[in-house]
């Protein structure tokens, strides 16, 4: 029995001791490596476009294929509200609110001009109610209704949709009110690119497309005649599906035109167009253009455990691995080379690590080629583990190496 012991407690210094360099020969890179995708043999584009600013991208890797002065800030009128319905989804998935969340009408939702679905003061609207006010009818009333009630004012709201509008990158956007109305001074502005920007990151959402493919409804909420002002296009092209339409006399007729086909979503946005007819048009046109010539698809997304590395010395015996952000490829249409991934990864990682830690790489590959590299990140934080804990393990392994 000595023996047995005196053997316990060595296997329990060992174990006490750091791990070797040897066990693992990765090293994180402080700076995410993304090798971009070039556009190779497809042709520019040559047809004409009368929007003044004018962007297609890919929805699922963010890629700018086309662009018409697209940094230059405009009045983007009623596509404002797809930062107001990003808000609204956001918080539905926080807990904030749900669908049958009921709103009350202040007298400043139903004196607000422009398209509105005529509340008056103190009527009651639901969350959902609310969305399809503003996806179908770009229902203004609606949208100060929301921001009143999400932002405590229609101020805060602001404050709110300026916030995301900078995490998102939206570098050139300054939003002055949730429904894109123009007021004295300076109003909101933003481009092409911010729009595109927020609107990919509203297509995350896929609730909004059964939102913004509602044709019409003759007696919404049991008292008003709403029409899509984007039914041409959800009703004539393929695979169009949103996203939302605008126009003042100051912005123009305004867009931003989303539509998918398998795997493969783009966003046209076209700002300062003459005519209802021309901006969709022009959308169309560059969305032909997308799809003629690409295709796209989701890998992973960053919330999803794509596998499992061994811990050493942790108070959790394996960790888990999420990339570092959503993978996605943009592949030409005439490239037919296979698309594949690697995992590039330690045997052992040594605690303790933080939620976010770089541990290994994803390589996505076509064909030969290593298109993009994502780093993988810990899932969860993992701090090392107590001596009773590894005492325990020493003395299990120990007996489990006997039998």
């Amino acid at each position: 029995m000595r023996k047995l012991t005196c053997l316990a407690l060595v296997l329990l210094l060992v174990g006490l001791l750091p791990a070797r360099a040897a066990d693992s020969s990765y090293v994180p890179d402080s700076q995410e490596t993304t090798v971009p995708v070039e556009i190779g043999n497809v042709p520019p584009y040559e047809g004409e476009l009368s929007a003044k600013s004018a962007v297609l991208m890919d929805a699922n890797t963010g890629k700018v294929l086309f662009d018409k002065d697209l940094h230059t800030p405009r009045p983007p009128a009623s596509l404002t509200k797809i930062m107001t319905m990003l808000l609204v989804m956001e918080a539905l998935d926080q807990g904030e609110l749900t669908l049958e969340t009921v709103m009350v009408t202040s007298t400043r939702a139903k004196e607000t001009g422009g398209t509105k679905i005529f509340l008056e003061t103190g009527d009651e609207i639901t969350v959902e109610q609310a969305m399809i006010g503003m996806a179908v009818e770009s229902a203004n009333d609606a949208a100060v209704v929301v921001a009143e009630h999400l932002g405590g004012s229609v101020e805060g709201f602001t404050e709110m949709m300026n916030r995301r509008a900078r995490e998102l990158g939206m570098v050139n956007t300054h939003f002055s009110n949730p429904t894109g109305l123009p007021e004295p001074g300076e109003g909101t502005m933003t481009t092409a690119y911010d729009i595109a920007l927020m609107s990919r990151e509203l297509l995350r959402h896929p609730q909004i497309t059964t939102w913004t493919t509602i044709p019409w409804d003759t007696q919404f909420m049991d008292r008003v005649y709403i029409a899509n002002k984007n039914l041409k296009f959800i009703q004539n092209y393929p695979g169009g599906d949103g996203l939302k339409t605008g126009w003042t006399e100051e912005a123009g007729y305004c867009l931003s035109a989303t539509a998918s086909r398998d795997e493969t979503r783009f966003i046209s946005v076209v700002m300062d167009t003459p005519t209802y007819e021309v901006r969709t048009k022009d959308a169309v046109d560059l969305l032909n253009y997308g799809f003629a010539h690409w295709r796209s698809c989701h890998l992973y997304s960053r919330a999803e455990t794509l596998t499992t590395v061994r811990v050493d010395k942790g108070g959790s015996l394996l960790l888990e691995l999420l990339p570092r952000r959503d993978v996605a490829v943009l592949i030409e249409k005439g490239d037919s080379r296979e698309l594949s991934t690697v995992l590039n990864l330690p045997k052992l990682v040594q605690a303790p690590l933080a939620q976010g830690d770089a541990v290994g790489t994803l390589e996505v590959r076509l064909g030969e080629e290593v298109i993009d590299t994502i780093d993988l990140v810990a899932a969860s934080a993992v701090s090392r583990a107590n001596w009773l804990q590894l005492l325990g393990r020493t003395v299990m392994n120990f007996f489990s190496a006997l039998k």
